[in-house]
């Protein structure tokens, strides 16, 4: 049978769409928070509309250097939002995880006028209260590894030194982002990854870094492996390499 032009671009179209989709699935997401004190907006609202064009904003913003933010609207309708991929994601990867993330926190927050969503690649919160610049101190996900080292003592010394250490070279920096190593007995390393959203200020970004750190005891004393995820700034170390380090 001979196929017609149409029926040439529907396939084409839906080998394009299925590309896209394996493309976008990738890896789901860490958490989610859907606010309950926001409110809700109705679909097809002005809000919708300005939530629907910041999405696409942050998109077209982050995937070139790895963090975007802005806001639409005014009044009922206005929305704020940032979007940030881990220091070391290529281009391409940031591209998906923000595809993957603005599509998820839509879906799993329908009407919701404040989400936040984390992928280990990529962050993306919004929401109708104008947050960035400010220290977001309310929202953290907190992670470890189940297992613990032997010398929890020096180990979480160490831990501290490390991501301290990385700290104060990130909140200079123009990424904000630090990542590094140090040895910890001869046969074995440690991992560390640092990073702020760039709306916060160099003080602020330190300030919500040290913070993160302080909080480490009490989430993962004595663990090989621990994160501090918030929406500001985040902290990782393992004792395996990750993130490029």
């Amino acid at each position: 049978n001979k196929m017609s032009s149409s029926d040439h671009i529907f396939i084409v179209g839906v080998l394009f769409f299925l590309h896209f989709v394996q493309m976008v699935i990738g890896d789901g997401p860490l958490y989610h928070i859907c606010s309950t004190t926001s409110g809700n907006f109705t679909r097809y609202s002005p809000y919708e509309h300005s939530l629907n064009k910041l999405m696409g904003e942050l998109y077209y913003k982050t995937s070139p250097n790895g963090f975007g933010m802005g806001s639409m609207g005014q009044y009922e309708a206005h929305t704020s939002g940032l979007s940030l991929c881990r220091g070391d994601v290529s281009q391409k990867d940031c591209m998906t995880c923000v595809v993957n993330a603005s599509a998820e926190i839509r879906r799993r927050c329908p009407s919701n006028k404040a989400g936040i969503i984390w992928y280990d690649q990529c962050l993306l919160k919004y929401s109708s209260n104008d947050f960035l610049g400010q220290i977001d101190n309310q929202n953290r996900l907190y992670m470890w590894n189940l297992n613990n080292v032997s010398d929890p003592s020096s180990f979480n010394a160490e831990t501290k030194r490390l991501l301290s250490g990385l700290s104060n070279t990130a909140y200079n920096a123009p990424k904000m982002y630090a990542a590094g190593a140090l040895d910890l007995d001869g046969l074995r390393k440690l991992y560390g990854l640092v990073q702020c959203t760039r709306d916060l200020s160099s003080v602020d970004c330190k300030t919500c870094l040290d913070g993160a750190i302080s909080e480490l005891p009490s989430c993962c004393d004595g663990k090989r492996g621990g994160r501090v995820l918030g929406t500001s700034c985040n902290i990782r170390y393992e004792i395996y390499p990750f993130a490029g380090v």
